[in-house]
């Protein structure tokens, strides 16, 4: 089992999880949601994220679908593995759960009640100590958490954690903290970065020092297309791949409908059968399917345009 380290780079999907429209999981399009991500160049799968509606999966079906996924992927990628929970035992018991699975690792968000810097760094020490050897994500996404991470305490965390490999970006404005975090001095390891926001201000990021980016888009070849060219030094040709798709990536950001566009955009490529979010889930009106379609539509021209 390949585990998760601080080299992590390229593209982690955020996969979503596929539902039949009676709420049953469609295991069958989760092999071909692999597949498709593969394919498109990932470097990497991260399930049961706040995109793969974890919280609305037993723990009998969490254990389903990761190792469906794992079995699937057979070792190619390293598979990360959300495992954020409001206490401990829970966190420990899917730990163990999706590592003796083959994960390579896990991601974990702070609970919504850290306030202060201290109790952020005590909360990851202690996570730590629970999840022993097992390496992991720290995920800093305030604008769902509501709990907020300085530069300092993100250094504290990483220098003081030798299993904290990876830090899934997803602070909104926050280009700053990439460049803050990557400055001399700051952290006594140089860890993975990769971002989140639906690939939003991916070339920024990589700019920035980012090391790829951690999320999910129905359309993940722009994000793998625009961290390989980076990586070659072609960065206009990367911007000019991720401007082709920036439309429907700023539509799928909607708050509240960002995942049921993405499932109705995954499902009309064919990647998934149906568009199905497990209640409770948004449903997109007639209306907004058809800004998504024109959004295709548009995309695909621009695409051809840029040849």
């Amino acid at each position: 089992m390949t585990r998760l380290t601080t080299s992590a780079a390229g593209v982690f999907v955020i996969a979503v999880t596929p539902f039949h429209p009676d709420g049953r999981i469609d295991m069958e399009s989760c092999d071909r949601m692999v597949d498709f991500y593969l394919d498109a160049g990932a470097t990497g799968l991260t399930v049961l994220g706040m995109m793969g509606e974890a919280p609305k999966l037993t723990v009998d079906e969490s254990r389903d679908v990761v190792a469906r996924i794992l079995a699937r992927v057979n070792g190619r990628v390293p598979v990360v593995v959300g495992v954020s929970a409001p206490g401990f035992a829970q966190i420990a018991g899917l730990t163990k759960m999706v590592m003796d699975l083959g994960a390579a690792g896990v991601m974990i968000a702070p609970p919504g009640g850290l306030r202060t810097d201290d109790q952020i760094v005590t909360y990851y020490t202690q996570v730590a100590e629970l999840i022993g050897d097992v390496p992991f994500v720290l995920q800093d996404f305030p604008l769902v958490t509501g709990v907020q991470m300085s530069n300092k305490v993100i250094a504290r965390i990483v220098n003081d954690l030798p299993t904290c490999v990876c830090l899934k970006h997803e602070d909104w404005p926050g280009l700053e903290k990439i460049t803050a975090l990557r400055a001399e001095g700051v952290l006594n390891k140089r860890i993975s970065i990769l971002c989140g926001n639906g690939g939003l201000f991916l070339p920024e990021e990589m700019v920035r020092g980012a090391d790829g980016a951690m999320t999910g888009f129905a359309y993940p070849e722009m994000m793998v297309n625009v961290v390989e060219h980076f990586a070659k030094g072609q960065a206009e040709r990367g911007r000019d791949i991720f401007d082709a798709y920036l439309p429907l990536a700023r539509f799928e950001q909607q708050p509240g409908l960002g995942l049921a566009i993405r499932k109705y955009t995954l499902a009309k490529r064919g990647i998934i059968a149906h568009d199905a979010l497990r209640k409770p889930g948004a449903a997109l009106s007639k209306q907004c399917r058809d800004e998504v379609d024109r959004l295709i539509a548009r995309q695909e021209k621009r695409l051809e345009e840029l040849g």
